[in-house]
């Protein structure tokens, strides 16, 4: 069945193309390094450990892990594959040039091939809900170790997952350990196919990060030195239609408190002209920041 995926991957490519490049038109970063995604210039890279977490939120979520392997194995190097350019700007942010960064590639097997050629993971880590066929097939006929960590699967995707079950029993099973959020999560896999003896529950790795002992402290002092006492509300990570029913809410709130301070994050950069179009139609008084620019 594997086989039969990989063809409809390859069919697929001219318009997964099209709609990638349609992207980078609205947004100049997803044409950042562009022939990565279809196997072209990745680094060169030996003894790496690669980590892979789709965009910002799942790098967030890595950053413990990705510096206590760091500490742990100094003399191995350190590759995170993100999807989205936002994951790849958080990345260079936390780490710098401390680790390597490229984009993961599009599931056509040759393109597969060409990022393990070049990156040659000695361990793989990969963030969260990712399953992907062509890659763990890859690392299983490469003998490279894999962990699915902070696993987590949806009812609603086991049942999808389920109307391909040879396709994904295949996958999970290349000796993969699965690192579970929750018992719940744990059989999910188990059902499809994941070896029971290698899946583990060991919770959400969010949890695991160190917060400085000031944090409370400098919370209210940005507070203060931004916002002075005006109250303030904040809807971060949005997505299309949220924005028209946090705007609503917001005038609703207005009529109370005439001082509110509505902070407004799309979850997308490229959305950010749009959100800021319905705030105008709204006729609701507006300042905008774009990467620390007004």
């Amino acid at each position: 069945m594997r086989l039969i995926y990989s063809l409809l991957i390859y069919l697929l490519q001219i318009p997964v193309a099209a709609y990638w490049l349609f992207r980078a038109l609205v947004n100049r970063s997803y044409g950042d390094r562009f022939g990565q995604r279809f196997g072209v210039g990745y680094p060169q890279l030996d003894k790496c450990i690669w980590i892979h977490a789709v965009s910002v939120g799942e790098v967030q979520a890595a950053v413990p892990l990705i510096r206590a392997i760091g500490k742990r194995f100094p003399d191995h190097n350190m590759l995170v594959t993100t999807v989205t350019p936002t994951g790849a700007a958080r990345v260079a942010a936390l780490f710098g040039e401390t680790v390597s960064h490229c984009y993961i590639p599009f599931e056509m097997p040759i393109a597969v091939d060409r990022f393990f050629a070049a990156v040659n993971p000695k361990l793989a880590l990969v963030m969260e809900t990712e399953i992907w066929p062509n890659l763990y097939h890859g690392c299983g006929v490469r003998e490279i170790p894999l962990v699915l960590v902070s696993a987590r699967i949806s009812p609603k995707s086991v049942d999808s997952y389920r109307k391909f079950l040879p396709l994904f029993r295949d996958t999970l099973s290349h000796g993969i350990i699965i690192a579970a959020q929750s018992e719940a999560d744990a059989d999910r896999f188990r059902s499809l196919g994941a070896s029971p003896v290698r899946t583990w529950v060991t919770g959400n790795i969010k949890f695991d990060i160190e917060l400085p002992e000031n944090l409370a402290e400098r919370g209210m002092a940005l507070r203060r030195d931004v916002f002075g006492e005006r109250p303030v509300w904040i809807a971060a990570s949005t997505h299309d239609l949220e924005e028209q029913q946090v705007l609503v809410a917001h005038e609703q709130l207005l009529e109370s408190i005439p001082d509110l301070l509505l902070v407004l994050v799309p979850r997308h950069p490229e959305r950010f002209a749009v959100v800021s179009d319905l705030i105008d139609k709204r006729q609701l008084q507006k300042v905008t920041r774009t990467e620390g620019r007004a």
